[in-house]
């Protein structure tokens, strides 16, 4: 599987994704991938990023995985594009609306999945949240900058301002 990214701005040598489209390459992007995969924030810019025009740029038969914010996505363009069977599937684990409404068409939908806003847990889940508390008190009584930090102005962390 090669996997890339889509962000803010274009890269190539990310260290994690390799390559990185930015908006102006996304649409070619898309047109080649079997899977997309949202992972984003929920903010004021990506609020409906994958919307009518991204879904149909995507390839024919790919399927959208959402495990970021239910608000990332139409829902009903995406409900649209998998009922005329221009996308496999998609695997939800947030929506618009939680819980997801009972006369949501995305219930019934083949080759939709759909889990409980839980794709983000793990089985050591609370530890790792004792160990980001326990370090950012230590470095708070220490008067060094703390981990995780949200930047209110983009509203996520930034990793690259904020150490890990």
């Amino acid at each position: 599987m090669r996997v890339c990214g889509a962000g803010r701005r274009a890269r190539t040598a990310d260290p994690v994704f390799g390559t990185v489209h930015g908006a102006s390459t996304l649409h070619s992007a898309l047109a080649e991938a079997d899977y997309v995969v949202l992972a984003a924030p929920l903010t004021q810019d990506t609020r409906g990023m994958v919307d009518a025009p991204v879904l149909a740029a995507m390839k024919p038969g790919a399927r959208l995985i959402n495990v970021g914010r239910g608000g990332l996505a139409d829902e009903e363009a995406l409900v649209g594009h998998l009922a005329a069977g221009r996308l496999a599937g998609a695997a939800l684990d947030v929506f618009a609306q939680e819980p997801l409404p009972a006369e949501s068409p995305l219930w019934d939908m083949p080759g939709v999945m759909s889990s409980p806003h839980t794709a983000g847990e793990t089985m050591s889940e609370r530890e790792a949240l004792v160990e980001v508390f326990l370090d950012n008190l230590t470095r708070h009584i220490e008067g060094r900058p703390l981990r995780n930090v949200v930047d209110k102005r983009r509203g996520y962390v930034n990793d690259e301002t904020y150490p890990v």
